[in-house]
């Protein structure tokens, strides 16, 4: 692959698994020999601290990228427990989105600072905060993919109609190029009959867009941040982790596929 398949992971609604995906899909693709970046883009930092690597010590983060204060090259930091980059957050974050709003092309701040470093890697996942602000608008304008993680349940639907309908604004006005890449059924219980319901609907509207590989409900994937290792490499047998490491071969291989030869 010649140039960075960017991929900005987003939902509106929080707690759907949006970066427990990032951080094991990074990891996941990582242990299959690709070169990848994570970058961190919600000021909760959770995705930095899920890498094992502690927010409130991070001196440079995504925020002085976005603000025009440093150079990703220059900031981003290697995941030993995962074999990947990091461009880390935290709390100092928050003040971008009020810092950002009187700059030129704030929407397009992180695109401007991916083009230096984008040919070093193979993926770059961008973990979005659970809104549409104007960070979240910063990932949606750098990416070429949206990839949607979401719980199969009755509230998911409406929000994806949301989404759908700010990834078509977007087109419109900011990024004609962007696409979504696929819907992620995360969270999953089989048990559950709505979701089993939801999951049937999913698949019906979105046909090809909802990639195969299901991620089940695991308690191994909700313990392995606070080891600050990504659950593919701390539980790899594990049904969340073989259930990531499965994603990432779906990923690649669309991936593949969709890169000229």
């Amino acid at each position: 692959m010649s140039d960075a398949h960017v991929y900005a992971v987003v939902n509106q609604k929080g707690g759907v698994g949006k970066t427990t995906t990032s951080v094991n899909l990074a990891a996941a693709l990582a242990l299959a020999g690709q070169r990848t970046l994570l970058i961190d883009l919600d000021p909760q930092g959770n995705a930095t601290m899920g890498c094992g690597v502690d927010k409130r010590a991070a001196a440079r983060t995504v925020y002085h990228v976005l603000l025009g204060l440093g150079e990703i090259a220059n900031i981003r930091v290697r995941v030993e427990r995962g074999g990947f980059d990091l461009l880390p957050a935290n709390r100092e974050l928050a003040g971008a989105e009020v810092e950002l709003v009187d700059l030129e092309r704030r929407e397009s701040r992180l695109k401007s600072a991916l083009a230096s470093v984008r040919a070093e890697y193979d993926f770059v996942f961008i973990d979005c905060p659970p809104s549409l602000s104007l960070l979240t608008l910063n990932g949606l304008v750098a990416a070429q993919y949206v990839l949607i993680p979401m719980q199969c349940e009755y509230y998911a639907l409406e929000g994806l109609s949301d989404l759908v309908g700010t990834i078509k604004r977007m087109r419109a006005h900011l990024n004609p190029a962007l696409d979504i890449a696929g819907l992620v059924r995360t969270m999953y219980d089989a048990r559950n009959t709505l979701a089993q319901q939801v999951s049937a609907q999913l698949e019906e509207h979105f046909g090809d867009k909802v990639y195969r590989t299901i991620v089940p409900r695991n308690v191994r994937l909700a313990e392995a941040p606070s080891y600050g290792t990504p659950a593919v490499v701390w539980d790899a047998e594990s049904k969340g982790a073989q259930a990531y490491t499965e994603l990432a071969r779906e990923m690649l291989e669309r991936a593949t596929a969709a890169t000229p030869a």
